[in-house]
Parts: structure tokens; C-alpha cells; sequence
């Protein structure tokens, strides 16, 4: 049987304090290609949180591996100074160090490498329409020394070891498969040319830095990736570097540059994606340690792979930038106070995928520990009477950080339950992990003496009654019932808007009212508004057409990598998509819909018309405490509506100000 998640484990010179490890992801927080003060704090934050290992975002081993605009300098001693500070910090506190070292080969981005895409046999990238550069000897062994040169500044800067990056279609997994190495010397063809290249590099590396250095293998599963190596071929090339005595770990995530949906796994699929490739790993080799990383998402997740023997350790990355303090926490018999992560994707990869420093929807603080603090919160030099009108995401973030810092907290909702449209969301298609959340929010007010009252709608004449020192209005946004489209701006309402048998998102989440066989969504914005709401009515046996301005459905949520599964499992159920299109009619035989390409109309029949468009603030709360000069704080869609990371970030803003 395997080990207990907070049992130390020794690898190589260094013990980690627990199997709990803060697993390489591309942060994207550099300034001018140097690590400065907000990637300090963002890994301080993870290693003051009790993560037994971190392993720092890669570092490219080459001008032609550059990926992003956070990316570090590579092939520059520069680095080694700001990699220093995070190191001493980190180590300070208890986590042992390790930085990743990338090279994406031939899908590299030419707008920011400015380089050619570099690959065994010039194939062209899977991101764009670039070709690749086939490298020749020299330019190959010239990349294994990027490798090893990047390692020995790892080892300056006070990294305890690095992690070689061959995962999701890499350069050298790129070597590894025949499909993508069809070189015929000796870096190609037989088994033992293909390994040539990582082994050349782990043995580099071993060379340059000494025995006092880990030396972790990352790779990955892609079982639909028609190319991707099989389970069983992964398992023999972790094997060989394994024979070599100098790898120290390995681990498994999945997904590819080809199955890329599964390389950060959203809610749309299930939990511990990797324990069977690890779980065999770790019946394979004998010196090597391995970690599964892919969608580990709580405690009794991880706890179970290391019982069950599946693996040596985990990476919990999404998951410690939901709840830095998760490891901690855990250690202090504290596990109902982590904060879980839904899984959401939106402001992690969601920004990174735009080439922004990364996020989190229910912690702001992400990448903004260097300005705001970490945990615990600082208290707040006057204690004060708050009242919060609102149980939205906006309300509860700041009622509990006022509560956290030392305020006295009453929280009213005119709903019976917190949480708002947040809680509507939660009830999509495998979205429980918002009411998880919600759960949360309830366990933390009891701790905290957050006086919550429900059912309890507040208005400005209401208001005196609670003496409140600050209040803070958090009412939220209503759907309008206008059917008002952006590409047919001239219109305030819809055309037989009144005819009828209309429903609002919220109304069909809520089932309070009737919903025809035959339904008609009108999504503009192309997020889980409406693509949640479709995938509810289309999964409970409604025949579904979705109609979107937008050049697909889902536009919004591609950023999350969710989009791709969401348009397959609703297609699965037989939804139509009509995008690119107005709707110019609504009436009793269904909506006519317009084509924005050739102008073309027809009818589709349906029963029922739902609106999946943008809300209006619901500011009358707000606007009658204003006449009666109160002062008060407007947050979250009351002011604007929008979706929900910037109202838990106004929230939690609010709430470290007061």
C-alpha cells in the first residue's frame, strides 16, 4: 500500500515535508523576461501554505522555445539574481525548490520567439499554419547544451533540481514518437536513437550540476490523440531514463497539443485523469519516484492515489492557487476550511490562454500577493459594524474578509439560499462544485460569527435599523425580457417579445415556468450562461437550437478549453447550432433567424424562447440609500453587470479596504 499524503518524502539530498507538491504551470508574471516581486509573493504565498515541493514555471532552454510574454529570458544569466530571492524565500519556509525547463519544438509562437519553430523532422506546428525548421546535428546537440545550461543556472540561483518538460507533444517527446521523428541517423528510427535526445539531456545535466541535484521527467497520456504514444510505450521510455540510476522522479499529466482539453482538464471531464498511467509507473521503476498531476482536485482525491499505490506524490496546482494554504491547512486538521477549486479554468488558464499573468475566479488575490498581502489577512485597526445587502459572490467575499480582518458582519439575502446566479450556475450539468463552494462560504461565516440572515430583502428604510458603521450593497442584476441583441442594436426589444412563452436563464434554472418540447436559446454571450443553460434543457430531453452571433457556439468559454466537449456532448444530444445570426422575430410558431453572412431568413419552430442575454443592474437598493445620503459601497453587477471574477475580485477588494 502507498504512503500517507503529509509523510515526508526524500528525494535525492533534499526530504519534502509532505507528498503535497505545487506543480509547474506558466504563471506568465515576469518583467521584461525577469522574475520579479509579484512572482516572489505569488510562490511565497504556495511554500508559507506548507507545499512540500514547488516547482517554479518553465524556463525556456532557448530563444526558440519562448512561448509567452511572461516568458524569462533564456539562455541569460540575468535571470539568476531575481530566482535567487524566490529560492532563499521559499526554502525559508520549507519548500524544496524546482524549476521546470521547456522547449515546445515545432509548435512554437513566431510572434513572440520571432524564431523559427525547431523539430526533429520539420513538421509544422499544431497551433498555426507555421512550419517547422529540421534541425541538424549541431543545431541538436546545441539544444541539449541550452538544457544543461539552463540547469547550471537552476543550480546558481538555488533551485534544488529541475524538472525536464517532455510532456504534451514537446521537442523531445517529439523525438520519442515515430510519427514526429523521422529521422534516419542516430537521433531517429530504432527505440534507442529516439531516447537519444532526453537522455543526452538528463545525462548533461547530471554531469553539470552533481549528485546534489533532483532530476524529475515530466510526461503525459493523450489517448485520443491518434499519434500519441500509448500507455505502454510511456511506460518503457520512463523505464530506460529510469535504468540510468539519475532521474529522481516522474510525472504524469494528460493531454496534447492535440487532445488539449485534457492538458488542463476542466469540470466537463472527471478527477484523477493520470492514476493509471502512474499506478503503473510505479509498479515499473526503481529508483525514480512518480507523481500523478492530472485533475487532483481535493483532499480525498489525493489522499486515495497515494493509499491505493498509484503514485509516490501529487500536484495540486489549480488547487493551491484556488487555497494557497491547502497544504496547511490539511497539516492542522483544518481540511473543511480549504477553499475548493470548481475547476472553472476561467482566470488561470482563461488568462493565460490570452497571454495575461494568471488568476483565480474565487481567490483575486492570485498574482496580486505582492500588493495585497497573503493569509492570514491583516486585521483591521477599528473594528466595525458592516452590513453587506446581497449574498451574490460579491456579497459573500466581502463579508468574509471584513469578518476575517475583525468586523461585525450581518449579511442579508432576499433569497432562501446564498450565492445568487453563482448558485444557478452551480445547478448546470456538472457544475456541483459551485454549491461545494457555496457550502464553504456557510461553514466560514459560522466560523467567523457572520450574522446571516435569509429571506431578507433590504431596502433604504430598512437600513437604519441595523446601525451600521459601512454599508455595502451587493444586489446583483436581473435579466431584462428585451431580447436585446448586439448586432441588431436599433432595436430596444425584440419583435414579439410579448407574444409569449419567453424565459429568462434564471427562470429555467429556477423551473418556474413551464418549458416548451421545442426551445430556442438565444446565447450572446457565449459563456456557461448559455451554453450551460442548453446543455441542462438539452440533457433533460428538450430539442435545442442555439442561435449566437458569435462564429461558433461557445466563443468565450474556448479560452477555458471547456468549449470542445461542450459542443460535442450537446451535439451528442442532438442540439442545432446557427451561428453568426440574428433573431428578428419572435412569435407563436418560433423565432425567425437571420443570417449576418448572406442575410437569409428562415423560421424555426419552437415552443419556447430563452434568453441567454445580458442582465441590467438591479441598483434600486443603491439608488434609494444615495437620496437618503448614506454612505454607502456599491459591488459586483449592481454597479455593472459581468461575469463572476470581478465581482468575488470587488468583493475581496472591498473587504481588505474596510
Amino acid at each position: 500500500m502507498g504512503q500517507g499524503l503529509l509523510e515526508p518524502l526524500k528525494l535525492r539530498h533534499c526530504t519534502l515535508r509532505n507528498r503535497i507538491v505545487f506543480g509547474a504551470h506558466t504563471a506568465n508574471m515576469s518583467r521584461l523576461g525577469l522574475p520579479a516581486d509579484q512572482h516572489l509573493a505569488y510562490y511565497l504565498e504556495r511554500a508559507r501554505g506548507g507545499a512540500g515541493m514547488i516547482v517554479v514555471e518553465p524556463m525556456p532552454t532557448d530563444p526558440t522555445a519562448v512561448l509567452t510574454r511572461g516568458n524569462f529570458r533564456p539562455a541569460d544569466d540575468a535571470v539568476i539574481p531575481g530566482f535567487q530571492r524566490i529560492t532563499e524565500a521559499c526554502k525559508a519556509e520549507g519548500a524544496v525548490m524546482i524549476q521546470q525547463l521547456y522547449h515546445i519544438g515545432q509548435h512554437g509562437d513566431a510572434d513572440l520567439s520571432y524564431a523559427p519553430n525547431m523539430s526533429p523532422s520539420g513538421q509544422p506546428s499544431y497551433h498555426d499554419s507555421d512550419g517547422s525548421h529540421a534541425m541538424r546535428e549541431d543545431e541538436i546537440e546545441a539544444q541539449i547544451m541550452g538544457f544543461v545550461d539552463a540547469a547550471r543556472r537552476c543550480q546558481q540561483a538555488g533551485f534544488d533540481g529541475v524538472e525536464i518538460w517532455a510532456a504534451y507533444h514537446s521537442l523531445i517527446e517529439q523525438f520519442w514518437r515515430p510519427s514526429s521523428n523521422r529521422r534516419e541517423d542516430q537521433w531517429g528510427g530504432a527505440f534507442e536513437n529516439r531516447l537519444r535526445f532526453g537522455l543526452r539531456i538528463q545525462d548533461g545535466i547530471r554531469t553539470a550540476c552533481g549528485n546534489d541535484f533532483i532530476i524529475g521527467l515530466s510526461i503525459s497520456v493523450a489517448p485520443n490523440d491518434p499519434l500519441g504514444l500509448s500507455i505502454d510505450e510511456l511506460v518503457e521510455i520512463a523505464a530506460a531514463h529510469d535504468a540510468t540510476g539519475q532521474l529522481d522522479y516522474v510525472t504524469c499529466g494528460t493531454g496534447s497539443y492535440v487532445e488539449f482539453d485534457k492538458v488542463m482538464p476542466s469540470f466537463v471531464y472527471g478527477e484523477k485523469l493520470s492514476v493509471d498511467v502512474t499506478a503503473r509507473l510505479k509498479a515499473r521503476l526503481v529508483t525514480a519516484k512518480v507523481q500523478s498531476e492530472s485533475q487532483i482536485r481535493t483532499p480525498e482525491n489525493a489522499r486515495d492515489v497515494l493509499k491505493a499505490g498509484q503514485a509516490d506524490m501529487v500536484s495540486i496546482v489549480r488547487g493551491q492557487i484556488a487555497d494557497p494554504h491547502w497544504a496547511r491547512k490539511l497539516g492542522e486538521g483544518r481540511e473543511d476550511d480549504i477553499r475548493g477549486c470548481i475547476s472553472c479554468n476561467q482566470m488561470c488558464w482563461g488568462r493565460r490562454s490570452r497571454d495575461y499573468w494568471i488568476s483565480c475566479l474565487i481567490n483575486p488575490s492570485v498574482g496580486r500577493e505582492w500588493e495585497w498581502g497573503g493569509e492570514p489577512f491583516t486585521p483591521a485597526t477599528v473594528s466595525k459594524s458592516v452590513l453587506v445587502i446581497g449574498a451574490g459572490p460579491a456579497g459573500l467575499e466581502a463579508a468574509r474578509i471584513a469578518a476575517e480582518r475583525g468586523h461585525k458582519v450581518t449579511l442579508c439575502e432576499a433569497a432562501p439560499q446564498i450565492g445568487g446566479q453563482f448558485r444557478l450556475a452551480g445547478l448546470q450539468p456538472r457544475r456541483g462544485q459551485i454549491l461545494e463552494l457555496l457550502d464553504w462560504y456557510e461553514r466560514q461565516f459560522d466560523r467567523l460569527g457572520v450574522t446571516l440572515h435569509l429571506n431578507r430583502f433590504v431596502d433604504a428604510e430598512d437600513v437604519a435599523e441595523f446601525s451600521a458603521d459601512e454599508i455595502v450593497v451587493a444586489t446583483g442584476s436581473l435579466p431584462t425580457g428585451t431580447g436585446w441583441q448586439r448586432f441588431r442594436p436599433e432595436l430596444d426589444e425584440m419583435p414579439g417579445i410579448n407574444t409569449g412563452n419567453v424565459a429568462s436563464v434564471e427562470e429555467v434554472l429556477r423551473r418556474e415556468i413551464p418549458i416548451g418540447k421545442r426551445v430556442v436559446l438565444l446565447d450572446e454571450g457565449g459563456n456557461w450562461r448559455g451554453v450551460g443553460t442548453a446543455w441542462h434543457l438539452a440533457e433533460a430531453g428538450h430539442a435545442v437550437t442555439i442561435v449566437t452571433p458569435d462564429a461558433m457556439v461557445g466563443k468565450e468559454i474556448a479560452r477555458t478549453t471547456a468549449d470542445h466537449r461542450a459542443r460535442q456532448v450537446l451535439a451528442g444530444h442532438g442540439a442545432r447550432f446557427i451561428t453568426e445570426s440574428v433573431i428578428d422575430a419572435w412569435g407563436a410558431g418560433g423565432a425567425v433567424v437571420r443570417s449576418l453572412l448572406t442575410g437569409d431568413s428562415e423560421e424555426v419552430a419552437a415552443d419556447t424562447l430563452v434568453l441567454a442575454t445580458t442582465n441590467e443592474a438591479f441598483s434600486m437598493v443603491g439608488d434609494g440609500l444615495r437620496e437618503a445620503s448614506v454612505n454607502i459601497h456599491e459591488i459586483g453587477d449592481c454597479v455593472a453587470p459581468r461575469m463572476a471574477p470581478y465581482a468575488f475580485y470587488e468583493g475581496r477588494k472591498l473587504g481588505l479596504a474596510l
